[in-house]
């Protein structure tokens, strides 16, 4: 958020805390008639922190009112704050009332829609321009569907979903209800299966398929593919950003967050909870345990147990990495001495050969 929003109204700090489920930490009279990011803030701003490494903005910030964690180490303030024990999406929600997005979502079924036979849409499902669904698909109430998108044949598709435009979603498919998948994305493409015969590739066919499971939102620009027998699966509540490839017969666990531009290879287990963050690679046929973390950038050669945190290629036990990196800067010093270290060491050597000698 650039710069002040301006509320519909002034509101007092303990008509916010209410809203939030906090509690007001200073003087619960004092109005906000703005919302507004902690550095953007202005006189009269709400605003809200959740990180110990911005503590320090608590002091330079302009906001009345912060909200904020009671975990939170913070500086002594004369600020007035309301404490709530996940500050971002209670700011979240305030947001969201104060100002609900107004988006014109596709109506009704588009004239210029092709849709196959024996399609089954449920009831107020909406259909935009230009989309293509094939035979035998089925579509749960209220979803909607937005212009240039494919449905192959034989998929089904839960309540209540948002697709954006050109989405191409393969055949035999299987998506729950409440699933956002946002422009460009693919769902069941083939996996990379190749055998090389004499320097040869030859395809190996992908007959599975992919299960989508309910509350799963999708970025854009996301490839996930089909398996190669069985199916590849992202569990209920899991969130996808944009540029992240999920090859053949991958398992992600329920509600795991995986960032832009991670690749995970084929038959790896992703567990419940599980945090990869942006850029890491992971290896093919192991597993990361439930509730698993790994840092931006990261390559993953082997299995990860559940709870761990672990970075760097190859990825591993965070203090460890730390440890690592933080040595690099100082290898060529050290280059130095081992070089300086190792010329005494032979001119020792010389000196004991020619001392042997006498």
């Amino acid at each position: 958020m650039v710069g002040s929003e301006v509320l519909p109204r002034k509101i007092r700090a303990q008509e916010i805390a209410e809203m939030v489920s906090g509690k007001v930490l200073g003087d619960p009279d004092v109005e906000v008639s703005g919302i507004s990011g902690i550095k953007e803030a202005g006189k009269g701003d709400v605003t809200f922190l959740a990180n110990d490494k911005y503590a320090q903005l608590l002091e330079t910030t302009k906001a009345a009112v912060i909200i904020t964690s009671p975990n939170m180490k913070l500086p002594k303030t004369e600020k007035t704050l309301i404490l709530t024990e996940n500050p971002s999406l209670a700011f979240a929600k305030l947001v969201e009332y104060w100002f609900p997005q107004e988006v014109d979502h596709p109506k009704g079924i588009h004239p210029t829609a092709i849709i196959g036979k024996n399609v089954k849409l449920g009831k107020n499902v909406a259909v935009g321009a230009y989309v293509v669904i094939e035979k035998n698909v089925r579509i749960g109430d209220n979803t909607i569907i937005y212009a240039g998108t494919y449905i192959g044949h034989d998929t089904e598709i839960g309540s209540d979903c948002l697709i954006y435009p050109n989405v191409s979603i393969r055949e035999r498919i299987s998506i729950g209800s409440r699933v956002i998948i946002h422009s460009g994305t693919v769902i069941g493409s083939d996996g990379f299966g190749f055998a090389t015969v004499k320097g040869v590739h030859h395809r190996i066919p992908q007959i599975g398929t992919v299960v989508i499971e309910d509350d799963v939102e999708i970025g854009a620009n996301v490839t996930i593919d089909r398996a190669r027998f069985d199916k590849t699966v992202i569990g209920r509540g899991t969130k996808i950003d944009n540029l992240v490839q999920i090859a053949h017969n991958v398992i992600i666990g329920e509600n795991a967050i995986i960032v832009a531009q991670t690749g995970i290879s084929g038959s790896t287990v992703i567990g419940n909870g599980v945090i990869l963050a942006g850029q890491t690679g992971v290896v093919g046929h192991i597993t990361i345990g439930d509730s698993a973390i790994v840092g931006a950038q990261s390559g993953v050669t082997k299995s990860v147990p559940s709870g761990s945190v672990v970075l760097g290629s190859p990825a591993r036990p965070i203090g460890l990495a730390k440890r690592i990196i933080a040595s690099i800067p100082s290898l060529p010093d050290i280059k130095k001495t081992v070089e300086r270290l190792s010329r005494k060491v032979r001119e020792l050597e010389e000196k004991l050969a020619e001392m042997s000698k006498e």
